[in-house]
């Protein structure tokens, strides 16, 4: 039963995440101090999860976990989900861009809330992706996770990285993530500068 609620929420990952999103489009009041702070984060986290798609490639949008290879090169050899760190440092750079002009209450609600609800949903499905990674992959991916932290990356990567960097499966990976990012930008932009 546990595996179903995880493979459900993997397969609803995207609607899931776009919860806080839609909370700080809503409730957000922008300024310049918070978008100054806020955007180089936002478009930091968004270059690390490109980074890890062009190695990872398009497996990373289906429904359900897959993967041809165990990829443990570029930014996996750093940390083994990559991808999710990006996304969690491109929705801190929103909800600080997004909240600057929002009372400390407010403020520190949606950042937190943003964050804790993005922590809590990978807290479910990367239990469950890494069971299939052990299925998968055996003892290839027990080494591999025991040499790479899960989140909090090495400060050096681990020398035994496999895997290629394919820059040309960025465009088609990552279109739906680059819409979303194009859309929160607009709406912040309308937000702060529009009355």
């Amino acid at each position: 039963m546990i595996d179903d609620f995880r493979a459900f929420v993997f397969k609803n990952r995207g609607l899931l995440l776009a919860l806080p999103a839609f909370a700080l489009a809503i409730f957000g009041k922008p300024n310049a101090l918070g978008i100054a702070l806020g955007l180089p984060l936002a478009f930091a986290g968004e270059l690390l999860r490109c980074w890890a798609v062009g190695y990872s490639g398009v497996t990373t949008r289906g429904d359900a976990v897959t993967a041809a290879e165990l990829v443990t090169a570029g930014p996996y050899a750093y940390a083994r989900n990559p991808l999710y760190v990006g996304n969690f440092v491109t929705a801190a750079g929103f909800a600080i861009a997004f909240t600057g002009r929002n009372g400390p209450a407010l403020r520190w609600t949606l950042i937190v809330g943003s964050l804790a609800v993005m922590a809590a949903v990978y807290s479910i499905i990367v239990p469950h992706e890494e069971r299939f990674l052990q299925t998968q992959f055996g003892a290839a991916f027990e080494r591999y996770r025991q040499r790479v932290p899960p989140v909090f990356p090495r400060l050096r990567p681990s020398p035994e990285g496999s895997g290629t960097w394919r820059p040309s499966v960025i465009k088609d990976a990552e279109s739906k993530t680059f819409i979303t990012f194009a859309a929160m930008l607009a709406i912040l932009v309308l937000k702060a500068f529009i009355p």
